[in-house]
């Protein structure tokens, strides 16, 4: 059964840090490209980072130099370190699997506010 759960997400002030972790299950990790999504409240579902099978990675311009994807393919999970968080990063962020199928988590909240 195929399962990418998300933990990591809550509340934090301006300027704190969060890790988020996407643990999946069910389908050959290493050969796929993983990414976090985030929909904040009200918006279009958009790429927030992707790293590749190989390590290289992507970022949206508005988290460069904030924000880090890694994977870890022994333990078959993905994370996102999210520094300097702003309240414009709140979002529910879903982690995706991609090659020759699709796959998405059920979310996790994030919310940044004093």
């Amino acid at each position: 059964q195929v399962q990418l759960v998300e933990s990591g997400g809550g509340l934090v002030q301006p300027g704190g840090s969060l890790r988020l972790s996407c643990a999946a299950a069910g389908f050959p990790f290493s050969g796929y490209v993983l990414s976090w999504y985030r929909q904040p409240p009200g918006k279009e579902r958009e790429l927030v980072a992707r790293i590749w099978g190989g390590g290289r990675t992507d970022y949206a311009d508005s988290v460069k130099g904030r924000f880090t994807i890694s994977r870890d393919n022994d333990k078959n999970t993905v994370y996102l370190q999210m520094n300097s968080l702003k309240p414009e990063d709140t979002a529910v962020y879903y982690c995706h699997a991609r090659s020759i199928s699709v796959y998405w988590g059920q979310g996790t909240q994030v919310t940044v506010s004093s």
